[in-house]
């Protein structure tokens, strides 16, 4: 096999915590990832819209994944994972607020099962299994701020 083939057959995925499980990210939607700082509050937004930051000239809306995911726990909220504008409806500036960010793992796509549920907005786009625990791998184009 060559190595176009195998990369073809595997994804980068970035892992973070949200609340007590780890999820993840296709590592090609991700721009970069900052601590958490100030936030605004926008008054009357979406109750998953934790408020607005300014982040190198753009305001970026930083959304609560664990409010659209109905995910418990208060977590450490530590850092923002901050998505490319091109990949984000209306080109808008989003970041989510996680708990931790944990690593980017490569992951064969034949390791990827489906997902066990319907969600029928498709936000997960798939399980992987560990040796001990799953990952999931959702998809972050869901969550429009």
């Amino acid at each position: 096999m060559s190595e176009t083939t195998a990369r073809s057959r595997t994804v980068q995925l970035l892992e973070f915590e949200l609340g007590d499980e780890s999820y993840a990210v296709d590592i090609a939607h991700v721009a970069e990832i900052v601590d958490v700082n100030d936030l605004t509050v926008v008054p009357n937004s979406a109750p998953h819209v934790e408020g607005v930051m300014d982040l190198r000239g753009k305001t970026t809306t930083i959304v609560d994944p664990k409010a659209v995911f109905g995910i418990d726990g208060d977590g450490a909220r530590k850092r923002i994972v901050v998505f490319d504008r091109e990949r984000t409806a209306d080109g808008k500036s989003v970041g989510w607020i996680v708990d931790e960010v944990e690593q980017v793992v490569e992951v064969d796509r034949d390791d990827v099962e489906s997902s066990p549920v319907d969600d029928g907005d498709d936000a997960v786009r798939g399980v992987i299994k560990r040796e001990d625990d799953f990952v999931i791998w959702v998809r972050p184009t869901v969550l429009d701020a």
